[in-house]
């Protein structure tokens, strides 16, 4: 049964080489059956080159490989823009875009096949060879760009930690001044900066003059305070500095190892603002870049699908390779109908399989005519009368 959060590409042959008549015969079918909210495109199918059958055959087992790995690559690039756009629907639908348009546009607006990228007059091997390529240097390209802003991301935030928390730990190079020490070529006189508890303000006002010898008196005032505590600066002499800080840590005063010096001060505010300016710009690039990415992906992805449904559908059907393809977006309420319903408009196309297999040279089949027993359990897989590829439905694309 397919899934409802796919498009469906279906595969039949082609009946007196008018796919138009098709379409029309298809959509009365699925509009007489009320299924309501489905959406039908054309897929304009290109003269691949079949090749022979053991060529099929050995495609048909690669193909999955492919495309297992082709989803893979779209589902990173879609949880890249995710994690970019915080998971915001409606700024992902701006950016998971095909061909600059809506992936519904690209799937069921009339698909055709993009000729100058994806050669049709070479072996289907080398198609997908091509495709695989593509979709492997997509993947690497976007992961290392990635990188990089994950790492400028890891930089910034590690510096704005710094900025946050209490004033007992976070950086103190933004919150003090010049004018808050003693003078830095002082040989005797040295200050101090104390993390106080808010509870803990009047007693720290009473006894800093008196925690150690040889303090400046009225040298303490406050600086700056936060939900837990305030910080004040105090001026001792040199000689009784280790004193009076062990004496202040017994009282539950902290003091920041802090030393002002201009050149560190600006240095850390650069540092800040110039890992700020470079989180941005990798953000803007990787988004760009993951955008672009996902359309050709995507694309990537579709071209997969329908060299998949064509070997399959030479496999089940065989020779001429004339078939009709259509795209379909099914209403996800009523997707196990529509099953039925298609099951039910090709079901003349039901014993299909056991007459190409017991067809003689000549009558139908692969260039051999026949599909060796070996080879039965490709066309005798999960079975429906018509070949079924799926596409995924991008949340918030359409």
């Amino acid at each position: 049964m397919p899934t409802d959060g796919t498009y469906w590409l279906i595969s039949v042959p082609l009946q007196d080489g008018d796919p138009h008549r098709m379409h029309t015969e298809l959509a009365n079918a699925v509009s007489k059956e009320s299924q309501q909210g489905a959406s039908i495109g054309d897929v304009s199918l290109p003269p691949l080159k079949a090749g022979t059958l053991s060529s099929l055959v050995s495609l048909a087992d690669t193909l999955p490989k492919a495309v297992s790995a082709g989803e893979t690559t779209l589902n990173k690039l879609l949880e890249t823009l995710r994690a970019l756009l915080n998971d915001d629907q409606a700024a992902l639908a701006q950016h998971t875009l095909v061909r600059e348009g809506a992936v519904d546009n690209y799937v069921v607006g009339g698909w055709a096949w993009n000729a100058a990228k994806y050669r049709v007059d070479q072996d289907l091997h080398d198609v997908v060879e091509v495709i695989n390529r593509e979709l492997t240097s997509i993947d690497a390209i976007n992961k290392a760009k990635v990188n990089a802003y994950n790492a400028a991301k890891g930089q910034l935030t590690q510096l704005q930690r710094k900025k946050t928390g209490n004033l007992s730990v976070r950086s103190l190079a933004d919150v003090v001044h010049r004018d808050d020490f003693a003078d830095p070529q002082s040989e005797f006189l040295d200050t101090l900066l104390v993390a106080v508890p808010k509870n803990n303000i009047k007693d720290w006002q009473s006894k800093y003059e008196r925690l150690a010898p040889m303090v400046v008196p009225r040298s303490s005032k406050k600086l700056a305070a936060d939900e837990e505590f305030a910080l004040f600066n105090v001026t001792v002499f040199k000689k009784t500095r280790d004193e009076y800080i062990q004496k202040a840590r017994e009282n539950k005063f902290t003091v920041r190892e802090f030393e002002w010096d201009e050149e560190v001060v600006e240095r850390e505010r650069q540092e800040l603002e110039d890992a700020g300016v470079s989180e941005k710009e990798l953000w803007t690039e990787v988004l760009r870049l993951t955008r672009t990415n996902f359309s050709e992906a995507y694309q990537a992805l579709t071209h997969l699908k329908v060299v998949r449904s064509f070997v399959e559908s030479v496999l089940r059907f065989g020779l001429p390779a004339d078939y009709f393809v259509a795209a379909i977006k099914p209403n996800p309420k009523r997707s196990k109908a529509l099953v039925g319903t298609l099951a039910s408009h090709y079901a003349h196309l039901a014993a299909y399989d056991k007459r190409q297999s017991k067809s003689k040279s000549g009558g139908g089949g692969v260039n051999d005519g026949e599909v060796p027993g070996e080879f039965a359990s490709l066309v005798e897989a999960e079975y429906y009368p018509f070949v079924l590829e799926e596409l995924p439905i991008v949340a918030g694309s359409t």
